[in-house]
């Protein structure tokens, strides 16, 4: 798969910003003009998409994929296709064997890829993630709510809790964890695309 031209560069932005959280198009188009660093992976570094759950990350990851040239690997479903076990349960089940699969997979993957991981794995594997650029797709806590109250596939987290209130502590715990972690805005990301045509 080879990097797309530059007026296919700009289409492909646009989708991405009009794919991401509905109260942060305008701001992230706004940031695509402004000032500010402008980072690329580096040779056949791994493109990792982070980032709370719900936020997007997998219908980005095909943008970003053809952005790079490169192919796209969805993590969750590559741990169900390899283990045959279905994510809902097995995370209900065992969160610990999940998340010990979810990190070794990530490392068995082709290095180049672009790969989405799950909600989770920012916080729980910011180590795994050396190495790697690692994009952050952004969602405010209201649509991370809205888009999470609706879903009623994705397994609980803490089921001991009402759902108002693990949705509450999750996301602000992760929002605390991922500060952390050295990762690259989306808006950063996208306005280094935009300028690789002038280069």
């Amino acid at each position: 798969m080879s990097e797309p031209s530059a007026e296919a560069r700009r289409r492909l932005v646009s989708q991405v910003v009009a794919s991401v959280d509905p109260r942060l198009q305008q701001v992230l188009q706004g940031a695509l003009s402004a000032p500010g660093p402008c980072p690329r992976p580096v040779g056949t570094q791994t493109v990792v998409i982070a980032g709370h759950r719900a936020a997007g990350k997998t219908r980005l990851l095909p943008l970003v994929s053809r952005l790079l040239g490169r192919t796209g690997v969805d993590l969750d479903a590559e741990l169900e296709r390899r283990h045959g076990r279905p994510l809902r349960t097995w995370v209900a089940e065992s969160p610990a064997t999940f998340r010990a699969a979810e990190r070794e997979t990530l490392g068995l993957l082709p290095e180049g890829s672009v790969v989405a991981v799950g909600g989770g794995f920012l916080s729980h594997h910011p180590e795994a993630l050396q190495g790697h650029f690692t994009l952050v797709v952004p969602v405010t806590f209201d649509t991370y709510r809205e888009r999470l109250m609706a879903d009623v596939k994705r397994p609980r987290l803490r089921p001991d809790v009402s759902l108002e209130e693990e949705l509450h502590a999750i996301f602000h715990e992760r929002e605390a964890l991922h500060a952390r972690v050295p990762t690259i805005s989306l808006a950063d990301f996208l306005r280094g695309c935009l300028v690789q045509e002038s280069v």
